[in-house]
């Protein structure tokens, strides 16, 4: 004998409301396979609850109810499997691309928890110590662009040709180097070859200054004044650190050398 559910039990194991169901049924998408002519009460097969968690999975693939109905009513089987493969492949892709914008949100939430436990002002500088860098420079931008900036490390991976793309392996850590007038944005290595557009920067005391977009070419003026004035130094190159401050906005650590 077949088993039936109400449309509350049937609810609960699509994971959706009644009234979703009575929607469902309304416009002849999941009908309920029994209808209590008395009391017009829904109850549902297993069938239909497997029905009603495929509309549900595929409306997570953004289709609409009426495509996922020419989707259900497909009579050629193939078909089906067909769509269900390229649904699959989509799914994997979605899932891709979700990671790795979680993985920006953790960076832009780990910058703004550095924040709450620095608490510090930044108005003045400080000096700061770095082992050498290896640097990667862009070979066509010069400041950090939202368009790109969601995922601009794939950016220098697809400027280095594919057979040594192996080779190189960044840090999730992107800046602005600035000598005589010519800025370039640059990506750290982690593993490098020796190719046009590698840099090392050289170990030692950098002074360091946070600031945002509209403030930074001002700081960056005063520090080197700062370094001529107080420290004797003519600094010949500036780096300017980006520091993820929130989904596609960020701000900057600007550093100036100073000496070993």
């Amino acid at each position: 004998m077949k088993k039936y559910f109400s449309i509350g039990e049937a609810a609960k194991a699509a994971n959706m409301t009644s009234e979703t169901l009575r929607h469902y049924d309304r416009i002849g998408l999941v009908k309920a396979s029994k209808k209590d002519k008395w009391t017009n009460y829904r109850y549902y097969t297993s069938q239909d609850i497997v029905r009603l968690n495929t509309v549900r999975i595929l409306q997570v693939m953004d289709l609409s109810l009426k495509e996922i109905n020419e989707v259900l009513e497909y009579d050629d089987l193939q078909k089906v499997v067909d769509f269900l493969s390229q649904a699959e492949k989509q799914a994997d892709k979605k899932i891709a691309d979700l990671q790795y914008s979680k993985s920006r949100i953790q960076l832009a939430k780990k910058n703004y928890e550095n924040k709450i436990q620095e608490k510090q002002s930044f108005e003045g500088s400080l000096i700061k110590e770095f082992p050498s860098r290896v640097i990667m420079f862009s070979d066509t931008l010069e400041v950090p662009a939202v368009d790109v900036f969601w995922n601009y490390l794939s950016h220098f991976y697809e400027s280095i040709d594919p057979s040594l793309r192996d080779q190189f392996y960044f840090k999730d850590l992107a800046g602005i180097y600035t000598e005589n007038g010519l800025s370039r944005l640059f990506a750290l290595c982690i593993r490098y070859i020796e190719i046009d557009g590698i840099k090392t920067l050289p170990a030692g005391k950098y002074l360091c200054v946070n600031c945002n977009e509209e403030n930074r070419e001002a700081i960056l003026k005063k520090m080197i004044e700062e370094a001529r004035r107080k420290y004797k130094v003519d600094p010949k190159f500036s780096v300017e650190i980006v520091l993820i401050s929130g989904i596609l906005q960020w701000n900057y650590q600007l550093q100036v050398y100073l000496y070993e």
